[in-house]
């Protein structure tokens, strides 16, 4: 058991690392949020100054419609990373998604770790993470439930990622009996539980699926971010040319998509997966998100401009998040929808 959690250890470290940098984008794929534009417009009537982002995350009140993304764990560095971004999301009263627990069952020795983190969250929306891959394994939830109670998480985040564990070294690329899982799981957590993609996406009939087995919340970590297919083709020294490097659905087409459900499920969508810009953040509410996320760009900030520099780039995102939404006539969050946006490609249709 130890050699195995040293294993997971180090492969965190190594994505960590890896995700650091630029290398690990998608190499032609986009989000596809450059293709819609928004409508302007002229006779707006928004009072800018009456304008409120804020919006309840299950049963907390958050000051915006965006989530830290969950990002790393397992490593002394990521340790310390996911301390910071603890603080900063005190600050700004925003949730935050850990990284993996799965290197934390079945031992204690982060037990005083994950108190100074819920210590330094103060309040705010702690979301504590799983593989799929795991859940199948586990005959029963006892020890990650038991793990939950210890990070003080408000949330479960099951994230899926077979495209990652299919190119991963001794991955665990056998996802046989995951709805039950999933369905399983629902039932049994003391905590909502979310489903997310890590990158692939996730169409709307798996939405569906995974509403009709009780989840309460979808973060379709869509392509045109971070490809974890990439992550591993590096960290394997395999060629990037690989075809399945950009592997997945655009994050806009989940959003649009997904949302669609919400007409007969009440649920929470997250949209995330290349959310690099306060108009990429914009653009995924305007789809249908009621949240929005990101990881990657989130950790080079704060590993160029400090806890500072994080706060600094999600307060700007959302004062332009306002801005367009003055623009667009759109006083609250519940008015900002998709027919204020136009695909650029029909412009000369209007």
């Amino acid at each position: 058991m130890a050699d195995q959690i040293d294993d997971i250890i180090s492969r965190k470290k190594e994505h960590l690392e890896l995700c650091k940098t630029d290398e690990v984008k998608f190499k032609e794929k986009t989000s596809g949020f450059e293709q819609f534009d928004f409508v302007h417009a002229a006779l707006t009537e928004v009072k800018i100054s009456k304008i409120d982002l804020s919006k309840k995350f299950f049963s907390k009140k958050v000051s915006y419609p965006f989530l830290i993304s969950c990002m790393t764990g397992g490593t002394a560095e990521g340790e310390n990373i996911n301390l910071q971004l603890a603080e900063v999301a005190a600050e700004l009263n925003i949730p935050l998604g850990l990284g993996s627990l799965r290197f934390a069952l079945e031992t204690n020795n982060y037990d005083d770790h994950f108190k100074q983190i819920r210590k330094a969250a103060n309040g705010i929306p702690i979301l504590g993470n799983i593989g799929g891959a795991q859940i199948i394994k586990m005959k029963s939830f006892k020890e990650l439930f038991h793990l939950l109670d210890k990070v003080g998480s408000d949330v479960l985040v099951v994230h899926l990622n077979p495209l990652q564990e299919l190119l991963q070294k001794n991955g665990e690329a056998n996802f046989s009996g995951i709805r039950r899982s999933i369905e399983k799981l629902v039932k049994q957590s003391p905590t909502p539980i979310i489903v997310k993609e890590v990158g692939s996406g996730i169409s709307k009939k798996s939405a569906q699926a995974l509403l009709e087995l009780g989840v309460i919340g979808i973060d379709v970590a869509g392509a045109g971010g971070t490809s974890w297919a990439g992550v591993e083709l590096l960290r394997n020294k395999e060629s990037n040319k690989n075809p399945f490097w950009d592997w997945g659905l655009p994050t806009s087409f989940c959003i649009k998509t997904a949302a669609e459900l919400k007409k007969k499920n009440k649920f929470i969508l997250i949209g995330s997966g290349g959310i690099n810009s306060s108009f990429d953040a914009a653009k995924a509410l305007a789809l249908g998100a009621d949240f929005t996320a990101s990881a990657r760009i989130i950790l080079q900030t704060l590993v160029r401009d400090k806890q500072a520099g994080v706060i600094s780039l999600i307060t700007n995102w959302f004062e332009d998040v306002k801005r367009i939404m003055f623009l667009t006539d759109s006083q609250n969050l519940r008015s900002f929808g998709k027919e204020k946006l136009i695909l650029k490609k029909d412009y000369f249709d209007l």
